[in-house]
């Protein structure tokens, strides 16, 4: 891409004269005018200091542990042509724009200096608790199928221009200037629909600022994140704000004609989704199991090829579509409705979308099975909330029960994220598995042994004893090696937390990990080969 002339007149317009930021001002020494046509030219924005370029504009952001203000004199020093902060700082040699929420600065700034890439895409955004990532390739898929060509940003992949590479970063959003510049890259390679797992961090910390979403996709609600949040409900309203957007939602080839919001008329939330959404101006279509939806499963049968659903359009639409696909668990079916929907919003041939859904085989790191010959089960899968746990579990235990076996819960929780969910997690592993065993997942600068303790206390309460069908073991490899051997023929060990990822963090930083390699090693140990 051949990038046009950017200067600071025209970020302090976009800042100042069409009102993208309450209270922005200029303030320190006039900008200076230097470069092509008397202007100063811009080379890059950034909001790491490390990486500011002669020219480029620094925007200080303020985190948890660490205070962009604090690295000002660094970005001068590389010869950053402006600042964009939250309060002025004296005696700079280079102007100010001060600014009263630095993220949303640098979202617009971003988006600014990639030339507003979501206006020449359409943009479905996909937010909840969980099934973000499934619906995700679904959604790809489905969408590739009816011919539109789609990038997706998620918790494992980036796409662009038809070519998937591994996303190894543990944030699913990244920050707002990789997006924008992913979201570029998007258009140069011929995208048409950009697809982005829109995750409570992306929009509280508005990491997806001035992208202009087109659809709006929720697919349920449950405890999550309160470390960021500090409530509940303050994580519901984060989520919410995905809705609120679609009122932003600007002209663009391919859009639907109206920003569309489509809810899962089942979750509890629903109402408050929809009622955002209609408050933006957006047109909402709902799915899930319920009379009332407008796009709804009537018959759900599963069996070893996968998912065979029945899916009915409006009240009195006839018998139904019938819908296949090669994904284990019922929760999948929600999944797929949502996708099921957007076809409808975008006006996609439908045989064409449920040719899309059938060919997706599977998801890395969700419900994947690893199998080298042994007599149990072995399941590798994402959940890490309440409620994703909870699911696998119930959907496991029938399985092992046929199988005359039990189930087995090797999982953790991730330190510095949110405490309250752990002995919420231990207490439903202890309900609903023989063995029960923590490990870590994520422990960063926590006290690992802390957290597994916290767990425990959970599963505890649902009458599981230390030592016995309860274990605490902080090395994640151990813990499975543990499972395995108490394994007996018939069960299932569910390995809960990591899936996909490809790194456990930990006070010394991240240690390579892969959860199913890892599985196949400890296999191959007890003599069992893939």
């Amino acid at each position: 891409m051949t990038r046009p002339a950017r200067d600071l007149g025209e970020l302090t317009i976009r800042y100042l004269g069409e009102g993208r930021l309450r209270g922005a001002r200029l303030e320190g020494r006039p900008i200076a005018t230097t470069g092509l046509a008397g202007r100063r030219v811009i080379a890059a924005v950034t909001h790491d200091s490390r990486t500011v370029e002669p020219g480029g504009v620094f925007v200080a952001i303020s985190g948890t542990r660490d205070d962009g203000h604090d690295h000002v004199p660094e970005a001068v020093a590389r010869g950053a042509a402006a600042i964009v902060v939250e309060r002025a700082l004296p005696d700079l040699p280079v102007a100010q724009l001060v600014v009263d929420d630095a993220r949303a600065a640098l979202a617009s700034a971003a988006a600014w200096w990639e030339g507003d890439p979501s206006h020449e895409l359409v943009v479905v955004g996909i937010t909840g608790t969980d099934g973000k990532t499934t619906t995700a390739y679904l959604a790809v898929a489905a969408l590739e199928a009816a011919g539109r060509r789609t990038g997706m940003v998620g918790t494992i992949s980036t796409r662009i221009g038809g070519t998937t590479e591994a996303h190894e970063e543990h944030a699913t959003t990244p920050e707002a200037p990789t997006l924008q510049a992913t979201l570029r890259a998007m258009v140069e390679a011929g995208d048409e629909v950009a697809v982005i797992e829109t995750t409570s961090h992306g929009l509280a910390l508005e990491r997806v600022g001035s992208v202009a979403y087109d659809i709006a996709i929720f697919t349920n609600l449950s405890h999550e994140h309160l470390e960021l949040h500090g409530s509940w409900e303050a994580y519901r309203d984060a989520k919410l704000s995905l809705f609120d957007r679609l009122r932003d939602a600007v002209a663009k080839p391919g859009r639907p004609r109206r920003p569309t919001a489509i809810v899962n008329l089942d979750d509890p939330t629903a109402g408050a989704f929809i009622g955002v959404a209609r408050d933006a101006g957006a047109v909402v279509v709902t799915y899930g199991t319920e009379p009332a939806a407008d796009l709804r499963a009537t018959r759900v049968a599963e069996d070893a090829a996968g998912l065979h659903l029945t899916v009915q359009a409006g009240e009195g639409s006839g018998p139904g579509d019938d819908v296949d696909l090669r994904l284990a668990g019922r929760f999948n079916v929600h999944n797929a409705l949502a996708v099921m929907a957007l076809g409808q919003a975008l006006d996609l041939d439908p045989a064409a979308v449920r040719r899309g859904l059938a060919s997706l085989e599977g998801v890395p790191g969700r419900m994947e099975r690893v199998d080298a010959g042994q007599p149990f089960g072995v399941i590798v899968d994402f959940a890490h909330s309440p409620a994703s746990l909870r699911t696998v579990l119930d959907l496991l235990a029938p399985g092992a029960a046929a199988r005359g076996g039990e189930v087995i819960a090797v999982f953790g929780s991730a330190g510095e994220r949110d405490t309250a969910k752990r002995p919420q997690m231990g207490r439903i592993a202890g309900e609903r598995s023989r063995l029960v065993v923590v490990t870590d997942e994520d422990p960063r600068g926590e006290d690992r042994l802390a957290i597994l303790d916290q767990i425990a206390r959970g599963a505890e309460a649902a009458g599981r004893r230390r030592g016995h069908d309860l274990l605490l073991i902080a090395d994640r490899r151990a813990a499975i090696e543990a499972a395995f051997e108490a394994a007996r023929p018939g069960d299932v060990v569910l390995l809960a937390g990591k899936g996909h990822e490809r790194a456990i963090a930990g006070p010394d930083g991240d240690q390579p990990w892969d959860e199913r390699s890892v599985a196949l090693a400890v296999l191959a140990d007890m003599g069992y080969e893939a």
